[in-house]
């Protein structure tokens, strides 16, 4: 038995393609790899954000912040930054399947629109971006050091939301399922899938949501933060901390969990 705990949580040097890392979760996951000594590829459909977003954190964390802007709405944006980061590297360490989209309507009046966006975005998108990136997943995972990925479900998919967000809650319980299923299959390839389902944090999607228009600004999050039992809203420290813990040496017997982080929203519901 190896009895060695030195660098049990730590990633510095692996590399890591987060989606949608322009901003919310996505920024806040880049942020921490970033920190903790990880080479970070961020994507998102907007080129100037996404670009803004990757000066900036490369400046802060005084790491390696990539753009690679990408609309995963499309096939052939999906294929082509899957082809950017193959000229790019030769392995790929950790991919994080953030990008996501959500659509409200009462059910009388829910537009097909607002299922197919929101499936192709969460759902498609996923499964076939690892697909496509699975090449390099393979040649970076090892025995002892497998390569990850996180699917960034949602609460709303272990729970039912007060929202009219029928074809989003859809879609995160279908990333936890799929989770599992890529775990079933391709664990034995040392490839580690693993979902965390966020709660409430303080982001663009969520400010949508409650009527705030995507501000992220002058929103009482106080009085969010008190729907959970921890009386907060998450930060960045706990999303970035649980997904470095996934990805580090600490993590790397976790398989196939969908991992609630919310305070006890939904554990204690």
């Amino acid at each position: 038995m190896n009895n060695n705990f030195a660098d049990l949580f730590s990633i510095t040097g692996k590399t890591a393609l987060v989606t949608g890392g322009s901003r919310g979760i996505g920024e806040m996951i880049a942020a921490g790899f970033l920190a903790h000594g990880a080479k970070v590829y961020i994507s998102s459909r907007k080129t100037e954000a996404c670009d803004a977003t990757a000066k900036r954190l490369s400046k802060e964390y005084a790491g390696e912040c990539i753009s690679v802007p990408a609309d995963l709405s499309v096939m052939e944006s999906l294929e082509s930054l899957a082809a950017k980061i193959s000229n790019y590297e030769n392995k790929l360490d950790i991919l994080v399947n953030n990008a996501g989209a959500a659509w409200g309507a009462p059910i009388d009046d829910f537009p097909e629109v607002g299922w197919d966006k929101v499936m192709d975005i969460n759902v498609k998108s996923v499964f076939f971006l690892t697909q496509k990136i699975l090449p390099l997943l393979r040649k970076a995972g090892k025995p002892d050091d497998p390569a990850r990925v996180i699917n960034i479900g949602s609460i709303d998919g272990l729970t039912a939301a007060p929202f009219d967000t029928y074809s989003y809650a859809a879609s995160k319980a279908a990333v936890h399922h799929l989770t599992r299923f890529l775990a079933k299959k391709l664990t034995s390839e040392y490839i580690n899938f693993n979902a965390i389902a966020p709660g409430p944090f303080p982001t663009w999607m969520l400010s949508t949501g409650i009527g705030f228009g995507g501000e992220t600004t002058g929103v009482d999050w106080d009085a969010v933060g008190k729907l959970s039992p921890s009386g907060r809203v998450g930060s960045p420290q706990d999303i970035a901390g649980l997904a470095i813990f996934l990805c580090a040496r600490a993590g790397a017997y976790v398989v196939g969990e969908t991992i609630a982080l919310d305070g006890g929203m939904v554990s204690t519901s």
